[in-house]
């Protein structure tokens, strides 16, 4: 039986494209290639072969390497979770800018030098399962690893040193506070502060470091964004599912096993 393939779509294809959407579609595993603004389409197949072959994979880190949102965490140690909480919700989901999100979250919030400190103490970051032995595959590959985050680098640092990488490699906000360890905001000129920030992010790694393949892994409309100038994105569904990313994400993975999978068919 012949696997029927809107015209529309036929039309963007080469035949090996083609082959491979048909492949896609008799598995199951997706009906069409899934596309966004400014995003270039393309097949699951070919995603998997992006990742099995990238030079450098990006993640995110708030509900992807870790199981919580960071911000969500110091709102709640704060006080102030619920008002927070909802925030965050929108800005994943894409309905608010990420710049605006983060500094109406943070005036709510107000955290001190001590409270974040002391969350870091009492209710360390929990690394999702499976990033861990994913992560030490991908240097046994001699695969440079980054972490690209909208939260906080006090507390992205900590979750890196768990995973053997570099600090140089941690792309976060930086918050800021008084001599006397009041909040006085956070450092506006990262890209990460900003929308597309870590679309940004990785236009730097692929100057600094000549990178061709990129691969960026995430749960986020900020993480989707990130492709392109990403290679290939990577939707991820292990800790909470965003309907819109899962929707017009290439590859959507419910696990980090579904990735270490993959990088033992090389």
């Amino acid at each position: 039986m012949t696997a029927r393939v809107p015209a529309q779509i036929r039309l963007n294809l080469s035949t090996g494209d083609l082959n491979e959407l048909v492949s896609v579609e008799k598995s199951g595993s997706a009906s069409h290639p899934r596309a966004h603004s400014g995003f270039t389409m393309t097949t699951i197949a070919h995603a998997q072969e992006l990742f099995r072959r990238a030079e450098a994979v990006c993640f995110d880190v708030d509900s992807t390497v870790i199981r919580e949102e960071g911000i969500d965490e110091l709102a709640k140690f704060c006080g102030v979770g619920d008002a927070v909480t909802e925030m965050t919700r929108r800005a994943m989901g894409g309905s608010v800018s990420f710049h605006t999100a983060l500094s109406e979250r943070l005036s709510i919030i107000k955290c001190s030098r001590e409270q974040v400190n002391k969350l870091i103490t009492d209710h360390p970051p929990q690394l999702t399962t499976g990033i861990k032995e994913l992560v030490e595959k991908l240097h046994q590959r001699n695969v440079k690893v980054f972490l690209i985050s909208g939260g906080f680098r006090c507390i992205v640092e900590h979750v890196a040193s768990q995973l053997n990488i570099p600090l140089h490699h941690v792309y976060a906000n930086r918050l800021k506070f008084y001599f006397n360890g009041e909040y006085a905001g956070f450092d506006e000129s990262q890209p990460t502060a900003q929308t597309g920030g870590k679309g940004t992010v990785i236009r730097m790694l692929k100057e600094q470091y000549g990178f061709e393949n990129i691969v960026m892994i995430g749960d986020g409309a900020t993480d989707l964004e990130a492709c392109p100038p990403a290679s290939a994105f990577i939707g991820f569904g292990g800790n909470v599912v965003r309907q819109q990313v899962k929707e017009k994400s290439s590859w959507y993975v419910t696990s980090f096993g579904e990735l270490l999978k993959e990088l033992e068919k090389i």
